[in-house]
């Protein structure tokens, strides 16, 4: 007859453990000896041995007495919701597990291929880390509310970037970005004659058209916010394209005149 030290020793478990299915009533607790001591025999080492090897496959206690009781059928049912509960929380721990992969992989953090790939142009054209890092946040913004029109919306982005302007415009913010300059700088009223004649001409083409703004209003404010945020001076730039007869940053309209 082992004491509760041995049957524990001989299980794997610890005596804590032991106590513990005592106290919830899932181990049947043997009355003391005549020496005051609990002993217990082989039938105590089986069912610990079975308790243990459910513990450890992820069955809760609650259930365990039930398993031990129950006939092959149920218990066999029992195994087969435990292994479907399983299965999906291996799922789960693999999609967290990919999610805390991508904290270290900078861009692909919330963005799709066709995001990092253009982020990857800028870097490419000279665009500093700073501004890129800006324009991710930005994509970030635009991905979670429009997810299945990216892949056009990329496509047209990369275009822009074969325009000399477009890539004389990221030169000259890139230049902003990586000063200290105030809103006097005269940097700014280039970056919105460019911002303008891009405008103008694409305006002119039929690109833009008075009534093919989107009526989401709430992703573009926030797009407009994250600029601003991103650089205070972007205040003066929309002042700016505003005296040249556009409004807004991210969805610009065409105004009736020029201001003044």
């Amino acid at each position: 007859m082992l004491t509760i030290g041995q049957l524990a020793a001989y299980a794997g478990v610890t005596v804590r453990a032991v106590r513990h299915y005592h106290q919830i009533g899932l181990l049947p607790e043997p009355e003391r000896d005549a020496s005051g001591y609990r002993r217990y025999g082989a039938t105590a080492v089986v069912s610990l041995i079975k308790i243990r090897t459910l513990a450890n496959a992820g069955v809760p206690l609650s259930q365990i007495g039930q398993m031990l009781e129950a006939g092959a059928p149920a218990f066999a049912e029992a195994v087969q919701k435990i292994d479907s509960h399983l299965r999906e929380e291996i799922e789960r721990l693999e999609t967290t597990r990919k999610q805390v992969t991508q904290l270290a992989a900078g861009d692909s953090l919330a963005l799709p291929p066709e995001v990092t790939s253009y982020l990857g142009r800028l870097r490419e054209i000279g665009v500093p880390q700073r501004l890129v890092e800006a324009e991710r946040d930005a994509w970030i913004l635009v991905t979670a509310r429009w997810p299945e029109l990216i892949g056009e919306i990329m496509a047209g982005k990369l275009a822009q970037l074969e325009d000399p302007q477009v890539v004389r415009l990221y030169r000259v913010l890139s230049e902003l970005f990586e000063s200290d300059a105030g809103d006097d700088d005269p940097r700014l009223e280039e970056v919105a004659d460019i911002m303008a004649d891009g405008l103008e001409r694409a305006y002119a083409s039929g690109e833009i058209k008075p009534g093919q703004m989107a009526h989401d209003d709430l992703p573009f404010d926030l797009l407009d916010a994250h600029v601003v945020e991103s650089d205070p001076r972007a205040r003066r730039l929309m002042n700016l394209m505003r005296e040249r007869g556009w409004d807004g940053w991210i969805r610009s309209k065409r105004l009736a005149e020029p201001p003044g």
